[in-house]
């Protein structure tokens, strides 16, 4: 049987934990930061969780996971 094979696009893009929660980047934190707050900006580099609804399709494209 042959392996199945990760979607390079999302271990970019998702990291999952020893607990099995999936992680993914903070949006609008890329550009424009001069107008957001230090509190913004600091909490955006944490990386925020998956929402439930979208784990069923992360963890069909991270099979290893």
């Amino acid at each position: 049987m042959p392996k199945q094979k990760t979607r390079k696009a999302a271990a970019k893009r998702f990291r999952i934990t020893k607990t099995g929660k999936v992680m993914r980047r903070c949006a609008q934190a890329r550009h424009l930061l001069e107008c957001k707050s230090k509190k913004a900006k600091r909490h955006k580099r944490q990386g925020s969780q998956v929402a439930k609804t979208d784990l069923a399709r992360i963890h069909e494209m991270l099979p290893g996971g």
